[in-house]
């Protein structure tokens, strides 16, 4: 399924109910180096669109990552229980860098987030 993105530059993307988000390559650059990602919830906690689901700390700031839509956080991407591959998020942030899964409550919300092009424009604004 296609992309959609948050002005808050998360991106998502969904399949047969289960969505895996992550930054895109716009936030990526603004924050430099990730060297640490995190949950800030709990696999099965219940998070409401706008929660903060994950944090990125890079060599410049520490982020949250919220939830594009409500849902059940499912899953963590494993590859950041190793602090050494934190750089998947600068390396591959809409591959190997993904952050959380969540099992979307109501696929409508997924209506209110931008697609590709106009999160391209929305980011020339910046």
């Amino acid at each position: 399924m296609e992309r959609k993105f948050t002005k808050e530059h998360e991106w998502i993307s969904c399949e047969k109910g289960v969505c895996t988000v992550g930054i895109s390559n716009y936030a990526q650059k603004e924050l430099g180096d990730v060297v640490y990602v995190s949950l800030t919830k709990d696999i099965g906690d219940k998070v409401n669109k706008g929660d903060d689901v994950a944090e990125i700390e890079s060599v410049k700031s520490v982020s949250q990552i919220y939830a594009p839509v409500a849902g059940e956080v499912a899953e963590f991407n494993s590859i950041f229980e190793d602090e050494s591959q934190s750089g998947a998020v600068n390396e591959d942030p809409y591959g190997k860098g993904w952050i959380f899964k969540l099992k979307i409550s109501d696929e409508k919300e997924l209506n209110d987030l931008l697609s590709e092009k106009d999160y391209e424009d929305y980011i020339k604004t910046l």
